[in-house]
């Protein structure tokens, strides 16, 4: 069994800890729990991944057995490209034997291994995640929350299995002052694999070319205090005690052993930009240089959620469509009115779309995720937009599992959960549907052949009810009509609120609903400068 590096340390002639990429992996042993830091591709140890990928391989050629084996793997944000990259690399059978993950859309061979069955997989709130590492570290049984009540990862609706191989539960309802909470259970973590900058041969990080912190520090506290190892990826190395020491992210007693990057393509700033200056703060881009969005569904949602905003308010914006928000925003020269944000830990500026999507242009500060997701779980949103996938006749929402699919929840669901008003968008069917903007009215030419509007979700990534017991206000956008979550908390329901011009209320709404929503005595035409090709003049009306 290889050594671990902790006792390569007991040696005071070996202070020295960087490595090679696979002697560093050589150092996590069967049946460990490896917990990775990464959002996309930010952040995440691309090298580390494809060495220990290869050592499973390698293992596997000459024993016939890869090594190691029957990992459990424990990460907060979705890490990977949507195709070949980041944890997709680990998705081999024998390789892992459980997953525990936020997101699960980027990694779509790690999320099919858990559709058929070959492994245990769980989907748990991201939020909850960065603050479990935090609560690793502190030596506390789990992290008690009210985040994920009445949605898929309650205990009553699942506890956030994913399939039938998994029966174990992380999750458990307790009553505290007669109030309902969850309780996720920690556990250890042996391996703790983490991203930075620089690093000196004491194993200091620095992480001023990074676009985020991200839950670095949590993660290499929770396995070192777990009697485990953290191993660091770096693009450089710098001469002991040269690192200012408020630079340094992690300290180098949390660091067993440091990788430095031998190709600069795995260790890019974002996984489709090598480095954009703007997103570590190096420079400061002209933001009202931006082109503005083309007029057509996307814009008309993301103008119609911007009618939301208000002066002074703190945003988030969540993935896919609503990222159009942003455009909008830059288009009305609204940036000095509001602060935007993005659950990583970006506070102000301009978040960054696509495959480089958590990371932001210009922005004011950039905190660890889960300090971020303190701020929002405590109430510190003002408003959130985010994405809509299928929603039910009471108002719930799923954006986690459906169609066959499991993208996982993310952040949404603390998101959802804690902002003081919640936008939902996307466009009202999916697939094929083909829609035109002109002469100030919105035309179907082709409908989508999917469904959103449901009798009942598929999984419940949102809880109107828990929305509804907290007066949060609930706004479901779409571009051709608008609805609001309104009735009890016992008798939740959408009502039918807007209409676009040129839309035919029973033909293009109501008949392609599983469900007949109540329709507002005082239904509206949605707003006309929505439809229109110049600027909305939104600055003016805030």
């Amino acid at each position: 069994m290889p050594t671990r590096i902790n006792d390569l340390h007991s040696h005071p002639t070996q202070r020295n800890k960087v490595l090679s990429a696979f002697d560093a992996v050589r150092l996590i042993h069967d049946g460990d729990t490896v917990a990775t830091g990464g959002f996309v591709g930010i952040g995440f140890a691309e090298e580390i991944a494809v060495a220990l990928e290869q050592r499973f391989w390698q293992a596997q050629a000459d024993t016939g057995q890869g090594t190691p084996r029957n990992l459990t793997l424990i990460y907060a944000a979705g890490q990977g490209d949507g195709q070949y990259r980041g944890l997709n690399h680990l998705a081999h059978p024998g390789l892992v034997a459980r997953v525990i993950g936020g997101h699960w859309g980027l990694v779509p061979k790690l999320q099919q291994m858990a559709l058929d069955n070959q492994i245990e997989a769980y989907n748990l709130p991201q939020g909850v995640i960065t603050h479990l590492f935090r609560d690793i570290a502190a030596g506390k049984p789990g992290t008690l929350t009210h985040v994920g009540l009445d949605t898929f990862v309650d205990p009553v609706h699942g506890g956030g299995k994913i399939n039938s191989r998994t029966t174990v539960d992380l999750v458990q309802r307790m009553v505290i002052d007669g109030r309902d909470y969850l309780f996720y259970k920690a556990l250890p973590i042996q391996v703790g694999i983490i991203r930075a900058t620089t690093a000196d041969p004491d194993g200091n990080l620095s992480m001023e070319r990074e676009a985020l912190t991200l839950e670095a520090l949590a993660i290499a506290m929770a396995a070192h205090n777990s009697g485990g190892i953290v191993i660091a990826q770096v693009e450089r190395l710098a001469e002991r005690n040269s690192l200012h020491p408020r630079s340094v992210k992690v300290p180098g007693v949390l660091v067993d052993a440091v990788v430095v990057a031998s190709d600069p393509s795995y260790h890019m700033q974002t996984f489709v930009e090598a480095y954009n200056p703007a997103y570590s703060g190096e420079i400061r881009l002209p933001l009202d240089q931006m082109a503005p969005l083309v007029l057509n569904e996307r814009k008309v949602i993301a103008r119609r959620a911007a009618l939301a905003l208000r002066p002074n308010s703190v945003v988030n914006l969540g993935i896919g469509m609503p990222e159009g928000v942003a455009r909008v925003v830059a288009e009305e020269k609204l940036f000095d009115l509001l602060t935007l944000s993005t659950e990583p830990g970006v506070i102000g500026g301009l978040p960054a779309n696509g495959l480089s999507f958590g990371a932001a242009s210009n922005a004011q500060a950039i905190i660890d995720q889960p300090n971020q997701f303190d701020f929002y779980d405590g109430g510190g949103l003002d408003i959130a937009i985010l994405g809509l996938a299928q929603a039910d006749a009471q108002g719930n929402l799923n954006v986690s599992q459906y169609g066959g699919r499991l993208s996982g929840a993310g952040g949404f669901i603390n998101i959802s959960q804690n902002a003081k008003k919640v936008v939902f968008v996307g466009t009202f069917t999916a697939g094929d549907l083909v829609t035109r903007v002109c002469n100030g009215q919105l035309h179907i030419d082709a409908e989508g052949q999917q469904r959103k509007f449901v009798s009942q979700v598929e999984h419940r990534t949102f809880s109107a009810r828990e929305a509804l017991r907290r007066g949060q206000q609930v706004l479901y956008v779409t571009e051709r009509c608008v609805l609001r979550l309104t009735g009890s908390v016992d008798a939740p329901r959408l009502e039918l609120i807007e209409i676009a011009p040129g839309v035919d209320l029973q033909r293009d709404v109501l008949a392609q609903m599983d469900f007949a929503p109540a329709i507002s005595a005082d239904i509206q035409t949605m707003d006309a400068a929505l439809f229109r090709p110049e600027p909305m003049g939104l600055r003016g009306r805030l």
